[in-house]
């Protein structure tokens, strides 16, 4: 059965709820969970050739720290539900600007064998112009991919 399981969160509800899953899974076969969090790196909105202004723009390392702030928060939380359901769990935060890459990647490196995520299930124009990370995720990769709505 399932010995890896890797489960992708960005903090809201709905990811929480594909944690739970993955932790009963988990629990029920002996597998151990490594939650990911996604940041995508900051990059400066240009308009024309004028950089845009606003009043007291932070930083690019601070957006950045920000960023990788509301991972850990989202990470913590995943870390609590393995507490309570006794699954050993590992917590990783990486920055990449296609966050289906991101989950692909280190699913592929740490050897897991499954995916656990969510689905907000985004359909017509929003589902058009905003994209499916997991719909990225089934389309390209091998590995068995749990959907949790």
């Amino acid at each position: 059965m399932y010995r890896h399981i890797l489960v992708p969160t960005d903090g809201s509800t709905l990811s929480l709820k594909a944690a739970k899953a993955a932790m009963t899974l988990a629990g029920g076969v002996g597998a151990k969970i490594t939650a990911i969090y996604v940041v995508e790196p900051f990059e400066p909105h240009w308009v024309g050739e004028i950089r845009s202004k606003a009043p007291n723009p932070l930083s690019g390392k601070e957006m950045d720290r920000l960023a990788r702030q509301r991972g850990d928060a989202a990470l913590e939380k995943v870390e609590a539900l393995a507490a309570e359901a006794g699954v050993r769990c590992a917590t990783v935060v990486v920055s990449d600007a296609n966050p289906w890459k991101a989950i692909v990647k280190a699913a592929q490196a740490r050897k897991c064998d499954l995916i656990v995520m969510s689905s907000h299930g985004r359909r017509g124009i929003e589902g058009l112009l905003l994209g499916s990370q997991t719909a990225k995720v089934l389309a390209h990769t091998k590995l068995p991919v749990l959907v949790c709505r």
